[in-house]
């Protein structure tokens, strides 16, 4: 448990978001070990098939993971605020939402499985692998919702220390899971899948149990479990934008996704190794934007503007020096780092990779603007402003697709996201200045309710 609503900003950020960086990057390993040893073990099409849903499950997974942060926004102004009633009583309200939201999608999931599949062009060939892989992490979704809800109650109260350490656990059971279940079981990309899905379960599972043996300060008395129906709205008003900020992105890329496939499973092979890559470039952009979010929600319930602002351009100078110094790293080496997937007889598979993540290195220095201007805004509770951004990733990506895909082929695939995430800056970035002017003058004529 930490509050930072004193001391230097910059420490309070990066000591915040370094276990978090170092939980993204496991996170990522999640992905990375199904990819490599699917990769190894199965072949290039197996690859294909294990990364031929990526987009819808972003969309999908994307939103359960938005909405659990959402939740956690007026949970860490109510902690800033020291009004720990308030706050349990969120907690509670939080958890029977999560509850009903993993039931509804899971079941929606399942039962839409193939129709999925069909959206997404997926080609024929890697069709049944792709089927058993995805449908598994459907049957999963609530140990997303768990662990995510779980971890975000804890970052919430200044502790990100706690969920990196279970999800470092949790990172070395996934990798030992997915050798047994595809080399030993011979369960191929459904033993993946289960692998990925119970790892998470052991995270969320982890986390609950430490908030309920150790964090006194989140247990929720008998008189605090009562659904509030302000609760459940501003619960529901900041969660479900956070959501469908990432699903609305993920439609962007669903259509770039289907289009990709439709150019076969080279380019589907390529696209799977190359966006591993990129994901876990990007781990260290969530965890500084996270920093950010819980230092501006603690010091928004504390009252405190000029430390919001303080946080928002140091986590942005931090987010964007990083960025110029990994896409650089992406143009020079992402090529041989392909090879985690791919062996090096797969010529045609590895160039189409590295053209795919020199594109994404020449542009990444945007996502430095991006990922802390949007959690900031997310953050201070206006997170239906921020979703806009995510419609206008979508309209970017997909006018991408349908205007130069024809023509351009792989090539406009490549270009699609660093387009959205510039369209996305020219929005979210005058939107963030807009809500700090506004924080600004309501904290100067108002002390927050407690």
């Amino acid at each position: 448990m930490k509050e930072m609503t004193k001391g230097s900003p910059l420490r309070l950020i990066l000591t915040f978001a370094f276990p978090l960086l170092l939980g993204n990057v496991l996170q990522q390993l999640y992905n990375v070990a199904d990819a490599a040893i699917v990769g190894r073990f199965l072949g290039p099409d197996a690859l294909a098939a294990v990364g031929a849903t990526s987009s819808v499950q972003f969309l999908i997974l994307g939103f359960c993971i938005g909405t659990c942060s959402g939740f956690c926004v007026p949970v860490a102004q109510k902690f800033g605020a020291r009004n720990y009633k308030g706050m349990r009583i969120l907690l509670y309200n939080s958890i029977v939402l999560t509850g009903i939201i993993a039931a509804v999608v899971t079941v929606l999931c399942v039962v839409l499985c193939n129709g999925i599949l069909q959206v997404l062009s997926t080609p024929e060939s890697i069709w049944a692998d792709t089927h058993s892989y995805i449908l598994v992490i459907f049957i999963g979704i609530p140990f997303t919702l768990l662990y995510n809800l779980a971890a975000g109650i804890l970052r919430a109260i200044g502790d990100s220390r706690t969920p990196f350490l279970i999800l470092a656990v949790s990172a070395v059971s996934n990798i030992f899971l997915d050798i047994f279940c595809i080399a030993v079981l011979g369960w191929g990309c459904a033993g993946a899948a289960i692998a990925t899905v119970g790892s998470q379960a052991l995270s969320g599972i982890l986390c609950t149990w430490f908030i309920i043996r150790k964090d006194e300060i989140l247990h929720i008395r008998k008189e605090e479990m009562k659904l509030e129906r302000h609760r459940v709205h501003q619960l529901l008003a900041i969660g479900v934008p956070m959501g469908l900020q990432f699903s609305i992105t993920a439609i962007g890329s669903m259509v770039m996704q289907s289009a990709n496939n439709a150019l076969g499973s080279l380019y589907a092979s390529a696209f799977t190794a190359a966006v591993r890559i990129k994901q876990f470039a990007m781990c260290p952009f969530d965890a500084i934007a996270s920093g950010v979010a819980t230092f501006t929600s603690q010091n928004y319930g504390a009252g405190n503007y000029q430390r919001i602002k303080s946080g928002v351009w140091i986590g942005t100078l931090v987010s964007v020096v990083y960025a110029l110094a990994i896409g650089i790293l992406m143009v020079l080496s992402g090529r041989s780092v392909c090879l985690i997937f791919l062996s090096s007889d797969q010529g045609r598979i590895l160039d189409a990779a590295k053209q795919y993540l020199d594109q994404q290195g020449y542009f990444f220095w945007i996502l430095g603007f991006l990922g802390v201007a949007r959690i900031t805004v997310q953050g201070l509770g206006y997170s239906g402003r921020a979703m806009f951004s995510g419609v206008m990733e979508m309209i970017a990506r997909t006018a991408i697709v349908f205007l130069l895909v024809p023509s351009m082929g792989y090539h406009a695939i490549c270009l699609a996201d660093p387009a959205a995430w510039a369209a996305a800056d020219l929005y979210i970035l005058p939107t963030c200045a807009l809500v700090l002017s506004k924080v600004r003058k309501d904290l100067a004529a108002s002390v927050p309710s407690q």
